[in-house]
């Protein structure tokens, strides 16, 4: 069991806020939601895993939903920085402050995420 995993069985269904359907996610790629008044970047990789990311650059305050997926890492359209989708750190300057990382969960066709109010 991976770290990750015992996070997500730590937390309670109350916890998770239905985000969408997962037919509704791009086949591949990235969609933003608001979720508690957190706005998060929602993404399905190549692999068909769902991952959720806080949808701010940590270096240049834009979106990160508008940027490029490619795997499992996300790139800031504005100067490049790219985030791994499953531990939120960056790859490489400009940025060097990580992205804050969201437990998702799917039950049945919804997408659920976890975002904590002091998000």
């Amino acid at each position: 069991m991976t770290a990750e995993n015992t996070a997500v069985q730590e937390l309670t269904d109350a916890d998770f806020v239905r985000v969408c359907r997962l037919d509704e996610l791009p086949e591949v790629g990235v969609a933003a939601a608001d979720v508690n008044g957190t706005i998060i970047a929602i993404a399905r990789d190549e692999d068909g895993h769902v991952h959720a990311v806080n949808d701010t650059c940590t270096h240049a305050n834009v979106s990160l939903s508008e940027g490029e997926l490619e795997g499992c890492t996300l790139e800031c359209w504005l100067h490049g920085s790219r985030f791994d989708l499953a531990t939120g750190e960056p790859s490489g300057p400009p940025a060097t402050v990580p992205v804050a990382v969201y437990p998702v969960k799917i039950d049945g066709d919804d997408v659920y995420v976890a975002v904590p109010k002091e998000s």
